[in-house]
């Protein structure tokens, strides 16, 4: 599978390392109950189509990507930036 990082260009996924879903974004409240931090951090859905996972390109610029791919077939739709995606610059 290659990645087609927005700042390097097309890469193959060994100089990514994959994170999990978006949704590890969306963390519970510091001062959650142990049960929702237990399921943030545990318990981790794996569906069988389209996703969002986040991925660090580890060997490359150091950038958290958003990659929306299928787990069925592995066609990656896109790539972007997390910090392009909230607005951040970096």
């Amino acid at each position: 599978m290659r990645l087609n990082c927005p700042l390097c260009g097309p890469r193959d996924r060994r100089e990514f390392y994959y994170f999990g879903s978006e949704d590890y974004l969306n963390r519970p409240a510091p001062d959650a109950l142990e049960e929702a931090w237990d399921e943030h951090l545990h318990l981790r859905a794996n569906p069988a189509g389209i996703t969002k996972d986040l991925w660090y390109h580890e060997g490359g610029c150091s950038s958290w990507l958003l990659v929306t791919r299928s787990t069925v077939t592995h066609e990656v739709h896109s790539v972007e930036r997390v910090a392009d995606r909230n607005g951040a610059q970096s």
